[in-house]
């Protein structure tokens, strides 16, 4: 997350050019990212060789076809050229000779088969066979030529490579997920309430990280010694001891940390009261699930509900890919470039933050996690909006909001997700609906924004905006063209269309396409960062190297801190499985309405407190078939949970948008924010919470309540 500063000021040593973080951490993780990526666009590839294969080396006049050379054949052991009296004659022998030791009834049959007659015509057919199979044995051999060895060596390459990917995506997330939460403890990266500023803060996080980190590293030994004890064969044992290597070093590195606390870089000694605010979700999440299952006598259950993770890796690796994605969108132009085409405009800084969440719903959608999106967009969006005259509490809300409106459209991760849960929805149900959601949420803030709009604004005339907007859109193109290159060398050439499916591989790629276009020409336009840029543009690097390099870098700490939460919310939700406490709920309301109340209600609460996809995890095996027993269509009821969630990753205590925009905006924009308005109203002072809280509370209204009264409408009609 934001990067803090401690320690000497002086130049870090470098080795080659590169520091040592950037040998062990982010060499690593972009080795690991790449992979990910070849692996994913290797299966397409895979593909498509066997059907070219089958087009440059199939014969059908010698019966042979590519997949009979993908490896040398084995020659036939049966005999081509057999003595067919002979062969008849001993089969005779043979069968006479079982049948004085049959009873009378098999002999029955044995003298049948021993009619020489169909003996003769049983080995005449099975020569015939192994004349047909040395045949083709012969007609293979001679189709195998110098190109199809070369072919087929790239073709079994690919199918090796994605065979490895398939086979070991648990070890390659647990791979990633290792150096990077290594990365994120050592720099203070992880996710809490306020990022540490003084010493107390520093000692708390690694206090607190310790004892998590404690609980985890014995909770995984322990759940090692069960397994083993189970006399089960452990499926992948290198697992086990990578959980218990990666808690281990974390353990060791916040230990350390309590010993030799941050001193230096802090401003000043802070207190213990505040100093919890700089407790990570992490470590929160990890003392409170580690408490509870040692208290109720079942140490391995931390270790066993983080392991879940396991079950679906390919969706935090997706995450991840996006997060990169992300990162190296920061490193180009091509927002700048957006908000060109419409500043001819000269929009009021409410309906220009309109556009700008309509345009970010789009690669919300792609990312499928509102959180993710905030970071790798975040800055960008709050610097844009106080670059029009927003203020800086508006700038804040909506960079808050700016991923809570796309996470209902095509191809939300959080919606595969869902779908790959409950079999009782289908993507395209929800993606058709969630269209109608993102309409009505992104309405909202649009009349929200107009109602606290203060002053005229005059937009500029068409006929004078229009030309210069066609202008700016002129160095726009070559980056589009770049894109569409992308999508269509994936769809026509490997037969694999954007969609749900395919975007966590294809968008990457896109990007570092993208990005190594933006450097060529902002260096033939000698466009490079000057000073007087805003944030989240000054540490755009110049090169293509260098900013894929800083992209990478900055994606490591991102990954650490959202998939760790990620991995420690299964934990939570394992608390509140074992627990029991749904079941205090009652699983039948009166009626519908007072189901769907308390199921808002509870959503909110999940999404307070539970990252997405380990919130999605609880609510599927605990909430939804409650939903389903009280009459709520299960479409209805997933709609109404995302925006749920969305609202409750805007709510105290946790507020994980909020958070996050605290991360990525800054800690001394935050605080000169709240500077500002401190003798202003209620309602500006706080803006940045109520604005999207608002938002999004009116919305779930509609969303929960809306189809209920539609439906209560349509049956008065049928009733009269």
């Amino acid at each position: 997350m934001t990067t803090t500063t401690t320690g000497s000021m002086a130049m870090p040593r470098r080795l080659l050019g590169r520091t040592a973080p950037e040998w062990l951490f982010s060499l690593p993780t972009i080795t690991l990212l790449l992979l990910i990526l070849l692996i994913g666009t290797g299966e397409m590839i895979h593909g498509q060789l066997l059907k070219f294969g089958e087009v440059f080396f199939h014969d059908e006049r010698g019966h042979v076809q590519y997949f009979m050379m993908r490896a040398d054949p084995v020659r036939p052991t049966c005999n081509p050229q057999p003595n067919v009296d002979a062969e008849v004659a001993r089969l005779q022998t043979e069968r006479s000779r079982k049948s004085t030791a049959d009873d009378d009834i098999d002999g029955l049959f044995t003298e049948q088969l021993m009619d020489p007659t169909l003996l003769r015509q049983s080995v005449e057919s099975t020569v015939a066979q192994c004349q047909a199979r040395h045949a083709l044995y012969e007609q293979v051999v001679k189709h195998i030529t110098p190109a199809v060895v070369a072919y087929r060596t790239v073709e079994t390459s690919f199918f090796g490579l994605f065979h490895f990917g398939s086979e070991n995506r648990p070890l390659l997330l647990l791979l990633l997920l290792t150096v990077t939460s290594i990365a994120t403890t050592l720099g203070f990266h992880h996710i809490c309430l306020r990022p540490p500023k003084f010493e107390r803060d520093f000692r708390m996080q690694a206090i607190t990280m310790t004892m998590a980190s404690a609980l985890l590293f014995v909770s995984a030994i322990r759940y090692h010694q069960v397994s083993v004890d189970a006399g089960v064969p452990l499926e992948a044992p290198v697992l086990y001891y990578l959980w218990m290597l990666l808690f281990g070093v974390l353990l060791v590195i916040s230990a350390y940390r309590v010993v030799r606390p941050v001193t230096e870089g802090t401003k000043g000694l802070g207190t213990w009261g505040e100093s919890l605010q700089s407790i990570p979700l992490f470590a929160s999440m990890g003392l409170i699930a580690g408490v509870y299952f040692l208290l109720h006598d079942h140490p391995s259950g931390l270790a066993i509900y983080v392991s879940k993770l396991m079950d679906i890796p390919n969706l935090p690796l997706q995450l991840a890919l996006y997060i990169w994605a992300g990162m190296l969108l920061k490193q180009s132009r091509l927002v700048d470039l957006f908000m060109n085409i419409l500043r001819p405009w000269k929009f009021s800084p409410e309906l220009l933050t309109y556009l700008i969440l309509l345009a970010a719903a789009l690669p919300t959608a792609y990312s499928g996690a509102s959180g993710v999106f905030v970071i790798a967009a975040g800055a960008i969006i709050y610097h844009e909006v106080r670059a029009v005259g927003g203020s800086s509490q508006y700038a804040l809300a909506a960079t808050a909001m700016s991923g809570s409106l796309g996470v209902v459209l095509r191809p939300s991760l959080l919606v595969v997700g869902i779908t790959m849960l409950n079999k009782e929805v289908t993507s395209d149900q929800l993606f058709h609906w969630g269209g109608y959601v993102f309409v009505l949420t992104s309405t909202m803030f649009f009349i929200a924004s107009q109602m606290r709009r203060t002053q005229r604004v005059n937009i500029t005339p068409a006929r004078i905006a229009v030309p210069e907007m066609l202008r700016q859109m002129v160095p726009l193109l070559p980056h589009v063209a770049a894109m569409v290159a992308v999508i269509g060398f994936y769809s026509l050439a490997l037969e694999t269309p954007l969609n749900e499916i395919s975007a966590p591989t294809i968008i990457p790629v896109m990007m570092i396409v993208v990005l190594t276009l933006d450097k060529i020409l902002a260096s033939r336009s000698q466009s490079k960062p000057t000073s007087d840029q805003p944030s989240y543009a000054a540490h755009r690097q110049a090169g293509v190297e260098s900013s894929i390099r800083v992209a990478t870098t900055e994606t490591v700490s991102h990954i650490g801190a959202y998939i760790g939460l990620m991995m420690l919310s299964q934990t939570v939700g394992g608390v509140v499985e074992r627990s029991e406490i749904i079941d205090l709920a009652p699983h039948h309301f009166a009626n519908v309405w007072a189901a769907m109340a308390f199921l808002m209600i509870a959503k909110v609460v999940l999404g307070m407190f539970m990252e997405p996809i380990g919130a999605i995890f609880l609510v599927s095996g605990t909430l939804a078939p409650i939903a389903y027993r009280n009459g709520i269509d299960p479409v209805h009821f997933w709609m109404m949970v995302l925006v749920a969630f969305e609202l409750g990753y805007l709510l105290p205590p946790v507020a994980l948008n909020q958070l996050l925009t605290r991360q990525v905006v800054g800690e001394d924009q935050i605080d000169a924010s709240d500077h500002e308005v401190e003798n202003a109203g209620f309602l500006q002072r706080y803006e940045r919470w109520l604005l999207p809280i608002a938002v999004m509370s009116v919305s779930l209204a509609i969303v929960g309540f809306g189809p209920l009264i539609v439906q209560q409408v349509e049956w008065l009609r049928f009733l009269r």
